[in-house]
């Protein structure tokens, strides 16, 4: 249990709200304690650009109704 806790501490931890054409999320930076909710674009690739610039320990909870692409 204390190796969980280590590991957890100082990472990024983002929830995403998914729609047809973008993503909204909120995200919170463990270790500073700052929190953000940006709005994703899917089809100019604002999406997948922001989560492939992701580092270090993140977590990602996603909403789990409907269908998702």
């Amino acid at each position: 249990m204390e190796e969980r806790s280590r590991v957890r501490r100082g990472g990024t931890i983002i929830g995403c709200d998914f729609h047809t054409r973008y993503q909204t999320i909120a995200m919170l930076d463990e270790a500073t304690g700052e929190s953000t909710e940006p709005r994703l674009d899917h089809q100019n690739g604002e999406a997948e650009a922001f989560y492939r610039s992701l580092q270090g320990l993140v977590r990602v909870g996603i909403e789990a109704t409907g269908p998702i692409r």
